[in-house]
């Protein structure tokens, strides 16, 4: 079984298109908490994630970090898209979040295949489109919305079947682009109205309902 099947977009790519595609370009495993790609530096290869997850964020001068979107089995990372179209360098950082599994493919090989199939151009520029509608949608929050609701709305989202969050407060400010403390004094409020309960890097959804009332406020 070729890579290009683990991504159904591709499965329209003519066959001299998948042959290149197929020879040039290299799995690789990335262990988690591996920093993939940095800052100031050359974006290589299109890289294509099949197992796992690689958290994008981005860091100002002063530390603070604030996640701009993450990039699942299945997706391309429209970063490195962005750099390898401008023939720029990275922005931002990458990191794997999980151990993440992946295709690079040279820039040679993306250069070549991008300008010749029709099939290549509609997966990459069709997962460019959906990730800035995302990244608007970000900015959107980020400058209008309450945080109480954002953070209400980001907890329901990360908990697991437990309804436990497992996530320290500087993560979950730089899930949202606040302050650490900013993120503490909301989440004693939450623990204060028992809808929610904290332990070192753990927060327990006492009062789901309540949560999510409060992030569909939103709307």
């Amino acid at each position: 079984m070729s890579w290009i099947d683990s991504f159904p977009a591709l499965s329209g790519l003519d066959p001299e298109t998948r042959r290149e595609a197929e020879a040039g370009a290299r799995a690789i495993k990335v262990p988690k908490g591996t920093v993939i790609f940095g800052p100031g530096k050359p974006a290589d290869n299109l890289l294509l994630v099949d197992g796992g997850t690689v958290r994008v964020q981005q860091v100002s001068e002063g530390g603070r970090e604030i996640v701009l979107y993450r990039v699942a089995a299945g997706e391309s990372c429209v970063l490195t898209t962005a750099c390898l179209l401008a023939q720029d360098n990275y922005a931002a950082e990458g990191i794997a979040e999980t151990d993440v599994s992946a295709i690079a493919i040279p820039r040679a090989v993306f250069d070549s295949i991008i300008a010749r199939s029709p099939e290549f151009r509609r997966f990459v520029f069709s997962a460019y489109s959906e990730r800035i509608t995302d990244l608007f949608l970000t900015i959107e929050d980020i400058a209008f919305q309450r945080m109480d609701i954002r953070l209400a709305a980001r907890l329901v989202r990360l908990a697991d079947a437990r309804d436990t969050v497992n996530a320290t407060h500087q993560q979950l400010a730089a899930e949202l682009g606040s302050a650490r403390e900013v993120i503490s004094r909301l989440l004693q409020e939450f623990q204060r109205r028992d809808w929610v309960s904290q332990s070192r890097g753990t927060i327990v959804l006492r009062d789901r309902a309540a949560l999510e009332a409060l992030a569909e406020t939103a709307a």
